[in-house]
């Protein structure tokens, strides 16, 4: 039986994959290109990685997230399979900031192709609410979608998130889970 490495960044462990959250040298070696995020995350870099909504752009808003502290594990987590050794990068997961002073935190997701309709962002999204309402100033998980974007919805609807309503933005409807006495599962 070959053993896994315990893996030194921290990370949530669901079925299927290990859940990686992501720091700024972390996300500097994923711009710095795939080889070099191979090394760091100690995973298989897909060649169409990144995922859909996290190119460069983003990522470099991300490490100016990161710088803070208080930002760690409230920004991107990466998704990598458990069934591959070494694992492959499937794609992130992630939080669009620390919880607001309602208690409230935004959810997104985004998976590589190859690995859509396998249950990975289903899977990820919620080991992430369960982190997320582990703290006690978080009272609200929600995320945003085109209303065309059914398998999205299905992933809200399948860890609880209910319609709420427009989104953020122009076109965009929102999805909602109040934390409840006894949801820590």
């Amino acid at each position: 039986m070959t053993r896994r490495p315990r893996h030194p960044l921290r990370v949530i462990e669901s079925r299927r994959m290990t859940l990686v959250a992501a720091t700024p040298a972390l996300v500097a070696s994923d711009l710095a290109g795939r080889e070099a995020f191979s090394k760091a995350i100690n995973a298989r870099v897909p060649e169409n990685w990144p995922p859909p909504l996290y190119g460069s752009a983003v990522m470099k808003t991300v490490i100016e997230q990161l710088e803070d502290p208080a930002n760690h594990g409230w920004s991107i987590w990466y998704l990598l399979s458990r069934k591959d050794i070494p694992p492959r990068l499937l794609g992130i997961c992630d939080f669009k900031g620390t919880p607001g002073p309602e208690g409230s935190v935004e959810i997104s997701y985004s998976v590589l192709e190859q690995f859509r309709v396998q249950g990975y962002a289903t899977e990820a999204v919620a080991r992430l609410i369960v982190w997320a309402f582990s703290h006690q100033n978080v009272v609200e998980v929600t995320a945003e979608t085109l209303p065309h974007l059914k398998q999205s919805i299905r992933v809200m609807e399948k860890n609880g998130l209910t319609f709420a309503g427009p989104g953020s933005e122009h076109g965009v409807v929102k999805y909602a889970l109040a934390k409840t006495g006894n949801r820590m599962n």
